[in-house]
């Protein structure tokens, strides 16, 4: 799609997966205004951060459709089982009250703030679709880490071993694209979850061997448990977008 004549506003455009989405709309011929992050922002809720851009966006007329950076945290912490025959997908929630049980509170409040951006958005008449990466990962273009960056990060200085946990991932870039065609197409709705792929700790060491062999990786998990279980995130609103993910096992964060 030529963006040439089209502005597009993205918040928090100095942080990981928004320098992306800055960068690629650039490309494409877009206007880009851009709210960039400051200290003050980052200890707001996460909730009232949300329904402050709702309501702006909810008293312009020139505004088409929002498009909500939302998380797999506010998808996949429930009760239901996570197991490799089990299917994740767009339908499943996290559960507010498990979060709050186990005292995950970065879950808790992407479960709250998607929560709220839908209701505001049905009470509203706004087009919202949301983005639900898993943790995110690729070539960074701020100066500062970001939170799956460092979770890499932390497996080759020095540590001796590697968190008995499972995660999904998904290439920064993909993410970028992702919210640029939920934007771009009219058919575009609902919530999308991106998840490459999801791997145990042990099989992230492996790839990071593979593709840097001189890099120094732990050699065991940090417990003597059996393996957390890997499990499956339907690819079937991810791939209505047009797009395939570039394989985690081309890893790079160049």
């Amino acid at each position: 799609m030529d963006g040439v004549g089209k502005v597009v506003c993205v918040t928090g455009a100095s942080g990981y997966i928004a320098s992306w989405i800055v960068k690629l709309l650039l490309q494409r011929g877009y206007t880009v205004k851009a709210s960039v992050r400051i200290l003050v922002e980052l200890i707001d809720p996460a909730v009232k951060g949300t329904l402050n851009i709702l309501n702006s966006c909810s008293k312009s007329s020139s505004v088409k459709r929002v498009v909500v950076t939302s998380s797999m945290a506010a998808v996949a912490y429930n009760e239901r089982p996570r197991t490799p025959e089990v299917v994740v997908d767009e339908t499943w929630f996290s559960n507010r009250d498990v979060c709050k049980a186990n005292k995950v509170w970065y879950v808790l409040s992407k479960t709250l703030a998607e929560e709220a951006a839908w209701n505001f958005a049905k009470d509203h008449a706004i087009d919202l679709v949301s983005i639900n990466p898993a943790m995110v990962i690729g070539p960074l273009l701020q100066p500062t880490l970001n939170t799956s960056a460092e979770l890499i990060l932390n497996l080759i200085n020095g540590s001796s071993t590697f968190p008995n946990a499972t995660f999904g991932w998904v290439n920064v870039k993909d993410v970028a694209e992702a919210h640029i065609k939920a934007y771009e197409l009219p058919s575009a709705s609902g919530r999308y979850c991106l998840v490459e792929s999801v791997l145990h700790y042990s099989e992230i060491v492996k790839i990071i061997k593979d593709l840097y062999p001189a890099v120094a990786v732990p050699g065991k998990p940090a417990d003597d448990n059996p393996n957390v279980p890997l499990y499956q995130v339907s690819r079937e609103k991810y791939k209505s977008l047009g797009l395939d993910y570039i394989p985690l096992r081309k890893l790079t964060m160049l």
